[in-house]
């Protein structure tokens, strides 16, 4: 099979999320009947990222999610973000923002845990953020009426482009020593 490579981009280009190196593995393993190994897939994966390192093409082979897929490369990022912006009707509010922030820092959560971060029912939020796949139901809760968890979706770490959720921004990348008030004390 000289052409494997070719059927692995094939696989990462159709899929409309990252791909996992165990899924890839499934596909040909059902698709050509013969076994392949993780050390093989990798070595083949290891070659196609470098074969789109190349100036000659706009995409690149990324690891994302614990999985892979092509982006763009950063040098085109602002032309489209221009198409996007011109596409992109359905934002999400301030009130879904705030929503998701709160589920990815601490979930698994729930309905009431957030509102009670909030301040404000959040039903219409976290309905929006269902039917957008951002998060998803974790379970439910040992508290009393078995609340439904909610925790970020694959589809949250491929949108914001991390592969785990400790690659969130913490609390002191966001500190500004330069805001104080009163003297402070050396």
């Amino acid at each position: 099979m000289d052409n494997i490579e070719q059927y692995i981009e094939a696989l990462i280009f159709a899929s409309e999320q990252s791909i996992r190196t165990e899924e890839i593995i499934y596909c040909l393993q059902s698709a050509f009947g013969q076994d392949f190994s993780t050390e093989e897939i990798q070595s083949h994966l290891d070659n196609i990222g470098n074969k789109y390192k190349a100036d000659r093409f706009a995409i690149e082979l990324v690891k994302i999610s614990n999985g892979y897929q092509f982006l763009t490369k950063k040098a085109y990022h602002q032309i489209i973000s221009l198409l996007q912006a011109q596409r992109s009707k359905k934002k999400l509010s301030q009130a879904a923002l705030e929503t998701l922030a709160i589920i990815a820092y601490k979930q698994p959560v729930t309905k009431p845990d957030i509102e009670q971060i909030r301040g404000v029912n959040c039903d219409y939020s976290i309905q929006k953020l269902l039917e957008k796949e951002l998060i998803s139901i974790a379970g439910k809760s040992d508290a009393i009426g078995k609340p439904i968890l909610y925790g970020t979706s694959p589809l949250f770490m491929d949108y914001f482009g991390i592969n785990d959720i400790n690659e969130l921004p913490q609390m002191k990348d966001f500190a500004n020593n330069s805001i104080s008030i009163g003297e402070q004390s050396e």
